[in-house]
């Protein structure tokens, strides 16, 4: 089992917040667990850290404009925790300038979850998509992206809006949060009630809407990384 802190945003405007203890399965995680603490995102009142960001901010989006925060997300990493899965415990650190200049700026620390938005013409010959959503740990190049086990718990964050977005955090496109489509996601029954029951102001998993992106793996389809 895993602690889960959302703060999210009511329909009359009012913040409410809860914690809840909920199975520490992918799907939960994998909705939790994108930026560290210290990603800069821009909002309508200047570059914020994740962790201060709440619902009713307005953060930039790359194809949108600024789009309101509905839910913001948190849990905590703790290295080495008997039973859970290895990557839990661990997150990827992007340099300065390793994906380019000012990407990032400065260095991120992305979460086990963190998806990178990706253009390469490998994958729009393999797959027929001009993008995909990457996970960040397939950048790993053990020089300038690495993988890092903290010594101490870390919190990690993700964003949620009306629909999925692209977002960009220190200089680098992520995406916001979207469990995707239901059979993707593997829950039913009472799981998929306990998941909903981390999203209040989602009714269905189809109100969660369409993905911008795939998510695709580099190591499953074999394609390079392109600049």
């Amino acid at each position: 089992m895993r602690r889960y802190e959302v703060v999210h945003l009511l329909s009359n405007g009012d913040i409410d917040d809860f914690t809840r203890i909920a199975p520490a399965h992918r799907a939960f995680e994998d909705s939790f667990g994108a930026l560290a603490r210290g990603a800069l995102l821009k909002t309508d009142r200047g570059m914020v850290a994740v962790e201060d960001i709440l619902p009713g901010d307005q953060v930039k989006t790359v194809t949108n404009d600024f789009q309101t925060v509905h839910w913001r997300g948190a849990m905590t990493l703790v290295p080495n925790a008997a039973g859970q899965d290895p990557r839990m415990g661990k997150l990827t650190r992007f340099s300065a300038d390793s994906l380019g200049i000012g990407r990032p700026m400065p260095d991120l620390l992305l979460g086990p979850s963190a998806r990178l938005y990706h253009r390469s013409p490998t994958l729009q010959r393999v797959t027929g998509h001009a993008a995909a959503f990457v996970p960040a740990s397939d950048f790993i190049d053990g020089v300038n992206i690495v993988e890092v086990q903290p010594q101490t718990p870390v919190q990690v964050f993700q964003l949620g809006f009306t629909n999925h977005e692209r977002i960009v955090a220190n200089g680098v496109e992520v995406d916001s949060h979207n469990p995707g489509a239901r059979h993707e996601l593997g829950l039913r029954g009472e799981m998929l009630d306990l998941y909903m029951g981390l999203f209040p102001h989602m009714q269905r998993i189809e109100d969660f809407g369409m993905l911008m992106h795939p998510r695709l793996s580099m190591h499953d389809l074999d394609f390079g990384i392109v600049a």
